[in-house]
């Protein structure tokens, strides 16, 4: 098993329990961590036996931005879902979504959530 990783993939959505949140929008990060086995493609330089993670990319900024979600947990449990259907090499993704910017009446950095799912 190999994994490609997608590290602080930038996204501007408008996700939030608050109104404000999805009114204003904000600015979400991800990181992808895809299991897979490139042996093929590796051995054989060929880009199309292995994931494409320019197609990865445009997919999550897609999915990030086609509906508005109330937690970053369901955008994270989606997200991994959705990937491992769109992209079946898949084996085994870990995704995790940071929301910068949170209205938590004090001061922190980010809030993140983590999904690990597994093909069958």
């Amino acid at each position: 098993m190999h994994v490609i990783r997608i590290k602080n993939a930038t996204f501007y959505a408008y996700h939030g329990a608050k109104q404000e949140e999805q009114n204003i929008g904000g600015k979400f990060e991800a990181d992808i961590d895809i299991h897979t086995d490139f042996t093929e493609a590796a051995v054989n330089d060929d880009l199309k036996k292995t994931i494409n993670y320019e197609k990865v990319y445009r997919f999550m900024n897609k999915f990030v931005n086609e509906r508005k979600y109330f937690l970053i947990e369901t955008i994270a449990y989606r997200l991994a879902d959705a990937l491992l259907k769109e992209f079946p090499q898949i084996k085994k993704v870990v995704v995790r979504i940071r929301k910068n910017s949170v209205p938590v009446g004090g001061v922190l950095d980010y809030v993140e959530a983590e999904v690990t799912k597994e093909n069958e």
